[in-house]
């Protein structure tokens, strides 16, 4: 397939669900015409592609890592073979690259070099929660990580609550999964009680995905395990605006 010359954004499995479910069959031929990709982890992207099609060349993709430990020095030269006119490939560790994801960076450079940037079709963990939650899907805010140190993390759901009342609002944020049921725990404890509270697991799972909204009092006695498990937290006030 004879690609144009642009950032191609491809999106990946967020769960183990058949790749033919979550991704549209349209993507593979585009990420074939590809030589040059930039991943977050070079074994886990290699794994997803043979897995997406066992006779993909990987030797003959050169692949750039970019990562937290990648030096931002070098980042712009991931770019220099779409500068020269052949298309390049960005994949995230999960879901959609470049949302809440360091690709981020590199899509900012070519955006600003005016280089084309072209997003493939693929599965959002965080659009798929906010269409699972019944809260407000016109106006919400993605807001990455909480602070860890518990006061100011206090300190940010109370402005979190604060903003989804008066605005109606819907706020979503994550966590690190193995802390994910000090989450439902701190978030039972501190929330107002009527604030509702949507846990979003597992998005695309056939057998494990799980979504669930309740008000704040009744996640005091929760009993699902969701350490170690991909979740989405959202939350949203009654007196807020739903459209």
């Amino acid at each position: 397939m004879e690609l144009k010359a642009a950032l191609y954004l491809i999106p990946v499995n967020i769960s183990d669900a058949p790749l033919g479910d979550v991704i549209p069959d349209g993507n593979l031929p585009v990420v074939k015409g590809i030589r040059h990709m930039i991943v977050e982890n070079l074994r886990t992207a290699r794994r997803f592609l043979k897995r997406w099609d066992k006779s993909f060349d990987i030797d003959s993709i050169t692949f750039y890592e970019l990562n937290g430990h990648t030096d931002s020095r070098v980042i712009s030269s991931y770019l220099d073979p779409l500068r020269r006119g052949e298309p390049v490939g960005v994949m995230s560790e999960a879901g959609c690259p470049a949302v809440a994801d360091p690709g981020a960076s590199v899509v900012e450079i070519a955006q600003r070099e005016g280089l084309p940037v072209h997003p493939l079709v693929g599965p959002s963990s965080i659009l798929m929660s906010l269409m699972g939650s019944g809260f407000n899907g016109q106006g919400f805010a993605f807001n990455g990580y909480l602070p860890i140190d518990e006061k100011e993390r206090l300190r940010a759901i109370r402005d979190l609550e604060s903003i989804a009342s008066k605005k109606g609002q819907t706020q979503i944020f994550i966590e690190t999964p193995y802390r994910n049921n000090r989450m439902v725990k701190f978030l039972a404890e501190n929330l107002r009680h009527d604030t509702l509270l949507c846990v979003a697991c597992d998005i695309t799972d056939p057998e494990k995905e799980s979504i669930q909204t309740r008000p704040a009092s009744q996640w005091k006695n929760c009993k699902e395990n969701y350490d170690k498990r991909p979740a989405i937290f959202l939350i949203h006030r009654e007196g807020g605006e739903r459209r």
